[in-house]
């Protein structure tokens, strides 16, 4: 997979107030950066003293209409009151295009993390994805991927192969232990669930606590299993996950069905997530916020780590999966 140009570096904050002047706000506070590595996020508020975030896409990841699908599942969610931050419609459009730049602006939302130990929160949030799911289910995206094993284990190992910030004298091992996985998943995942769209990347990060759950940053939204949107949220040792996954289902059945099935799924996601992370990293090093803030990726013992995590990861898909306490659902 080619590796595309980078240029966020011409991303001044010239550009970017022009860019805000062009829709119609004129910036009075300065531009503060929010957390965001694959995108470019700032809060400001305008000369009325209303506060947005304003986020510039990475370019060349998303195409305008797999923008367009994001935009338009949250104009749904949004419609049918489910708390999600939805982008603003500014001059008849919420994507706006500046000097190569796609962009979108939100509302300023503030609010507490949410809690993943607190388990009243984690059944509103169940009662929430339901909903949200609801919505998910009624048709699916044209544009944006469906989760599958060639984008999350295929194209990562393939780029894995190639890129040199893989220690040469660890590279076979590495590929071996991915392999491995590969094959294991190969025989594991299975395309017996009724695609949906997702939130697509629904750890508690992307859930703030305003009165209730409010879900933020859909970039990553997709087509794929419901389970998707839920086993990050799961944590502790299996007893504490039964009775997590109890609570979290019995909730979200009061407004969507739940394929009990798809709890075979969990493992494989989680093992195409850790290959497809570590692959993002590599390939977002060019991108100057990359190696300042991930230095351990240049570390031959954090590459050590990562093939021992591999081969725990590749054992632990041959177990059975986790079972639901029985009478569940109800």
């Amino acid at each position: 997979m080619t590796q595309p140009a980078f240029n966020f570096h011409t991303l001044t904050p010239d550009t970017i107030l022009d860019a805000l002047w062009d829709i119609g706000l004129r910036v009075e506070s300065g531009l503060t950066a929010l957390n965001s590595y694959e995108n470019r996020v700032y809060q400001f508020s305008d000369d009325k003293r209303q506060r947005y975030v304003v986020k510039f896409y990475r370019p060349q990841r998303w195409s305008v209409a797999q923008i367009g699908e994001e935009h338009q599942f949250t104009a749904e969610l949004f419609a049918d009151d489910i708390p999600v931050a939805a982008p603003l419609a500014l001059q008849g459009k919420t994507l706006h295009q500046h000097q190569g730049f796609m962009f979108a602006v939100f509302p300023s939302l503030g609010g507490r993390q949410y809690e993943t130990d607190n388990y009243d929160q984690l059944e509103w949030v169940g009662r929430m994805m339901g909903r949200l799911h609801q919505v998910g289910r009624r048709k699916g995206f044209a544009e944006r991927p469906t989760i599958g094993l060639n984008e999350y284990i295929d194209e990562p190992l393939t780029l894995l192969t190639e890129n040199a910030l893989v220690p040469a004298k660890l590279r076979d091992d590495l590929l071996v232990s991915i392999g491995r996985l590969k094959v294991t998943l190969q025989n594991s995942w299975h395309n017996q669930w009724q695609p949906l769209r997702l939130h697509g990347d629904c750890h508690p990060g992307n859930i703030l606590w305003r009165d209730g759950p409010f879900f933020v940053d859909l970039d990553d939204a997709r087509n794929g299993p419901a389970v998707q949107d839920l086993w990050m949220l799961i944590n502790g040792d299996r007893q504490e996950q039964r009775l997590q996954w109890d609570i979290l289902l019995e909730a979200y059945s009061e407004f969507c069905e739940f394929d009990n099935d798809e709890l075979s799924l969990i493992e494989p996601l989680r093992a195409m997530r850790m290959v497809y992370y570590l692959a993002w990293v590599v390939r977002r090093w060019s991108d100057p916020a990359f190696p300042g803030n991930f230095p351990w990726m240049t570390d031959e013992d954090f590459w050590r780590r990562q093939i021992v995590t591999f081969n725990e990861q590749n054992a632990l898909l041959q177990k059975p999966p986790i079972q639901l306490t029985p009478g569940f659902p109800l």
